[in-house]
């Protein structure tokens, strides 16, 4: 069995589980990995930080159109804050397209690539080797979420993450450019009552027979 290229699209909601999982099959395959919603991220911290508005589309395509996937400032990325603002940018159809050819350059990488996001599978990669879809309840994303910040100072209480996780999630699904959804090839792993470990072991399963069946 060959065993390149790999290219594996990991789509899912907030809080999903979607880039830790990432990450591990990245490091089990031996694969780059991009997450993808930093660039989305860095868009929106690039707009905070030269003074523009949030819903300024020029300004955010000139950003988007600057950034280098390879030098990511991912400690100035992270944090609630930054998952809003870049849910916001991500909705412009312009940013979205600014980006599309960054990822898809990555995603050609000569050993293949591992991406996760939110239109992997349906928009980036929609030839991937794998894709996975990765979800779990509003619940247990919120409760995720609010350990993560827990220690933060001002960190929110549970109630403000919920209803954040449910905003994000009914803007991402809801705008008209690539919304988030599972592909129609893509096979759902939902990680309510999963472990990483155990949700790395369900994603091997699914990846190691598609690359049996398929010689990838």
């Amino acid at each position: 069995m060959a065993s390149y290229p790999l290219v594996l699209a990991i789509d899912g909601p907030a809080a999903s589980g979607k880039g830790t999982l990432a990450r591990r099959l990245a490091a089990q395959y031996g694969l780059p990995h991009l997450d993808t919603g930093l660039l989305y991220r860095a868009t929106a911290r690039a707009l905070l930080d030269q003074g523009h508005v949030l819903s300024d589309v020029n300004a955010a395509v000139a950003a988007a159109e600057a950034l280098d996937a390879a030098h990511l400032p991912e400690t100035r990325l992270r944090g609630a804050e930054m998952g809003e603002a870049a849910s916001v940018v991500a909705a412009m159809p312009l940013v979205r397209a600014a980006l599309v050819d960054l990822q898809r350059r990555f995603a050609r990488a000569p050993v293949g690539a591992v991406l996760d996001g939110r239109d992997i599978g349906t928009v980036i990669c929609p030839d991937a080797t794998v894709k996975l879809f990765v979800t779990a309840s509003p619940t247990v994303r919120a409760a995720r979420r609010h350990k993560e910040l827990a220690s933060q100072p001002g960190a929110p209480d549970f109630d403000t993450v919920l209803a954040d996780i449910r905003r994000r999630d009914a803007r991402d699904s809801g705008r008209a450019d690539a919304p988030l959804k599972a592909a129609d090839d893509a096979v759902v792993i939902d990680t309510s009552a999963l472990g990483i470990d155990e949700a790395l072991a369900a994603a091997m399963a699914v990846i190691n027979a598609r690359r049996l069946a398929s010689g990838a």
